[in-house]
């Protein structure tokens, strides 16, 4: 199929789209490359029109869009959905995201960015809420059901975009059966609140017997979501602090107030609420589409993997844990010394958190099942990061 790349109304490229593989089988013509995938443009240097890294990126990119394969209960959530695999989604509604402003035209279509994209016009969710997050759902059903922004979601969560008084949602469950992912983003607000950290608010919800997270969308029709995985194609590794000093250039150079205060903040609440999981796809910059300029570090958001989730033991608290800085693990107390200046925090705004995070936790409990001695020592963990804090802001 003879398709247009393009970001919102700007052609990117022209190329024939193999709809069976998801896979480009040539490019026709460079029309922008200015408005190209942020990481298609370091391959670019390298494009030649018969066999290429930019194409293969280009297909590896656009299927990358679908929903992955470690998505949590996909078997399940395939069968309810009536196709095979996640990337036969991926052609139902133009490859359109609610992420950023890429879709791909029919060569000879007239159909226009304005006309379909999910920012401005409502999508049928329900039935892939249900297929999603419900424990039981039928096959749906409805085509319509199947052309929403739900198509191209990553992460291993179960999730669903909704909408609610015209703004667009995202629900996330937890994983498998840990059900304190949700928790964990609203402790994560509630610390940002406090603090004043840019961050996307989460709040818990419950959708039929199953709790869920909700955020809104921080990306609207005019915007894109740009990943530090991206963005590092103009970096050198160096798997050392070089890496997050490299960036932090980057982004300074490109415009960007206050980069170094913003990304010592996510590492401040990464400490905090021991997240073991700040990989490189979960923050990152938001850039015009109409004019390419970088506005700003994204907010803070994608907080579950926190709070020792994945090492909980009934007969032992485990205090100790590690984090991810670019390239590294290191232990938390490692990665909090890349904050220049932590005396500009006010403890004092937090000291309460373990007390109104256990009133959360229990007032979901009879949903969740979370033990009452599971509860406490959640809060005994983050009673410790709390005070470990205070202690190295009063040391410094």
């Amino acid at each position: 199929m003879k398709c247009v790349l393009m970001n919102k109304n700007t052609e990117v490229l022209i190329a024939d789209y193999n709809s069976v593989s998801k896979f480009f089988d040539k490019i026709i013509e460079v029309k922008n490359i200015d408005y190209a995938p942020y990481i298609l443009k370091s391959f670019y240097e390298e494009f030649d029109f018969d066999n290429n890294p930019f194409r293969t990126n280009l297909s590896e990119w656009f299927k990358g869009r679908g929903i992955p394969s470690w998505r949590d209960k996909l078997d399940l959530l395939l069968h309810r959905l009536d196709i095979t695999t996640p990337s036969e989604l991926l052609d139902k509604a133009f490859g359109l995201s609610l992420s950023d402003q890429y879709w791909l035209k029919p060569y000879d279509s007239n159909i226009k960015y304005d006309d379909i994209n999910f920012f401005d016009h409502d999508f049928d969710y329900s039935e892939f809420l249900e297929a999603s997050l419900s424990l039981n759902s039928k096959t749906i059903k409805k085509e319509e059901s199947l052309k929403t922004p739900n198509n191209t979601t990553d992460g291993m969560l179960k999730k669903a975009w909704i909408i609610e008084d015209n703004i667009r949602y995202l629900l996330k469950g937890g994983y498998k059966n840990e059900i304190l992912q949700p928790f964990n983003e609203v402790l994560a607000t509630m610390i940002c609140e406090r603090l004043g950290f840019n961050h996307v608010p989460y709040t818990i919800d419950t959708y039929k017997d199953t709790v869920v997270s909700k955020c809104p969308c921080f990306i609207n029709k005019d915007t894109e979501f740009i990943t530090c995985y991206q963005i590092k194609n103009d970096m050198k590794r160096h798997d050392s602090n070089e890496d997050y000093e490299d960036y932090i250039k980057i982004l300074e150079e490109n415009g960007i107030k206050d980069a170094r205060i913003k990304l010592e903040n996510m590492y401040i609440l990464d400490f905090l609420i021991m997240n073991e999981d700040r990989h490189l796809n979960n923050f990152g910059i938001i850039r015009d589409v109409n004019t390419l300029k970088w506005l700003d570090v994204a907010p803070i958001f994608d907080n579950g993997q926190s709070l020792r989730i994945e090492y909980y033991d009934e007969e032992e608290l485990i205090i100790s844990g590690h984090g991810r800085l670019f390239y590294e693990v290191k232990p938390f107390e490692e990665i909090i010394k890349v904050v220049k200046n932590i005396k500009r925090i006010d403890i004092k705004k937090i000291e309460d958190l373990p007390h109104e995070f256990d009133e959360l936790l229990h007032k979901y409990q009879s949903i969740t099942g979370i033990s009452d001695k599971r509860i406490y020592r959640l809060c005994v963990l983050l009673q410790r990061q709390i005070n470990k804090l205070k202690r190295i802001i009063e040391n410094s």
